[in-house]
C-alpha cells in the first residue's frame, strides 16, 4: 500500500510513481495549498467513459494489491452531473491491453450522500456499479428525495441509471403532500422532463440538487412517472384508507389502480374487490368486480348500533 501523504510535495512525488496509462494517460493530481482536500482523476469504466473526480480531506491511498484508491474525510467523487459523498470512498479499477485501467467499482462508507441531476439518496453504506449505472443503499434513514416525492425504506434503496429505474425494499414507503403509499417493495419509474415549447419562456435557473435552500426548486431533468407498489400496500390519503396486494400509480393522471384484495375505507363505510381505482385528485374510488360480486358496507353516521365494518353492536 501507498498513502499519499497531505503535504502537496509528497503528494507530487507519489504522483509521479503511478503508471501513467492509469489515469487517461496521466494522473492529475492537485498542487493545492497545504490543508486543502486532496483530489485525482481517474477514468471511470466502459458506460459512457466518463473520468472520475475523487475528492477528499485527509488523504487520498493508492493500494496496489487491491488495486483499488481509498479517499477518506469528506470524500466526494463525481462523474459527470452525478456525486457521491461519504466519509471514506474506494473506487476499484482495473487493466487490460486494450483499454488500460479504469475504475468499475466505487463502495462508500459512512454518512452516504447521493446526488443526481433528478434526486438525492441517503444512507450508511454504498456499493455503486460504473459499468451498468447502478447502484444499491443500505443503513439507517434511508430515503430518495425527488422533486415531488420522498421514498423511505427499511433494508435497502437501488437507483439505475440508464433505466432510470429506483427500488425500495422493506417496509418502503412513498409520500407526496397528503398521500402515503407503503408496501414491502416500491419501483419508482422516472421519465425526462419534456423540453420547452417552441417560443416558450426560458425556465428559470434552478440550483443543482443538494445545494437550494429550503423553500428553493433543484435542477431535475426527469421527474417521477410511475410508481409500482408489491406487497402490504396501504394507501392514505386525507379521505380513504386503502389496503390490496399490488398497485400501479400514474404520476400523471394521479390515479392508482389497486389489484387483488381490495379494500377501500372512509370514515365507517368500506367497499371491497378484486380491482379498484383510486384518484388522488378528484377523490372518486372505483371498486371493479373482475368477475365476483362487489361488496360494500355504508353505515349512516347517525346509526347509534355501528361505528365501524364489522364491529358488533354495543352491549346494553
Amino acid at each position: 500500500m501507498i498513502a499519499t501523504p497531505a503535504h502537496p510535495d509528497g503528494f507530487r512525488m507519489i504522483s509521479a510513481l503511478l503508471p501513467r496509462a492509469l489515469l487517461l494517460g496521466a494522473l492529475l493530481l492537485g498542487a493545492a495549498p497545504a490543508g486543502a482536500a486532496e483530489s485525482t482523476t481517474l477514468p471511470s469504466g466502459s458506460a459512457g467513459k466518463q473520468p472520475l473526480d475523487i475528492q477528499a480531506d485527509n488523504a487520498i491511498e493508492w493500494h496496489q494489491d487491491q488495486k483499488a484508491y481509498v479517499a477518506r474525510g469528506h470524500a466526494s467523487a463525481v462523474r459527470g452531473t452525478s456525486t457521491i459523498h461519504a466519509d471514506v470512498l474506494t473506487a476499484f479499477y482495473r487493466e487490460s491491453k486494450d483499454k488500460g485501467a479504469e475504475v468499475f467499482r466505487i463502495t462508500a462508507e459512512g454518512s452516504v450522500h447521493i446526488v443526481t441531476p433528478s434526486q438525492e439518496i441517503f444512507g450508511d453504506r454504498g456499493v455503486y456499479d460504473v459499468d451498468k449505472q447502478a447502484g444499491i443503499i443500505t443503513g439507517r434513514g434511508l430515503r430518495l428525495l425527488s422533486k415531488t416525492d420522498v421514498v423511505t425504506a427499511r433494508d435497502s434503496l437501488e437507483y439505475y441509471e440508464t433505466t432510470k429505474l429506483a427500488v425500495a425494499r422493506g417496509d418502503a414507503i412513498a409520500v407526496r403532500k397528503d398521500d402515503r403509499l407503503r408496501a414491502d417493495v416500491l419501483i419508482a419509474h422516472f421519465a425526462e422532463s419534456p423540453p420547452p415549447a417552441a417560443g416558450a419562456a426560458p425556465a428559470p435557473v434552478k440550483k443543482p440538487a443538494g445545494t437550494a435552500k429550503p423553500g428553493e426548486e433543484t435542477t431535475a431533468n426527469s421527474s417521477l412517472d410511475r410508481l409500482d407498489g408489491v406487497g402490504n400496500v396501504v394507501i392514505t390519503t386525507a379521505q380513504d384508507v386503502a389496503r390490496c396486494d399490488r398497485v400501479l400509480y400514474s404520476a400523471a393522471t394521479e390515479i392508482a389502480v389497486l389489484k387483488d384484495n381490495v379494500r377501500i375505507t372512509r370514515g365507517t363505510d368500506q367497499i371491497n374487490g378484486d380491482a379498484a381505482e383510486m384518484n388522488m385528485k378528484t377523490h372518486v374510488n372505483r371498486v371493479l368486480g373482475s368477475g365476483k360480486r362487489v361488496e360494500g358496507l355504508l353505515i349512516p353516521k347517525n346509526d347509534p348500533t355501528r361505528t365501524h365494518p364489522g364491529q358488533d353492536k354495543p352491549r346494553n
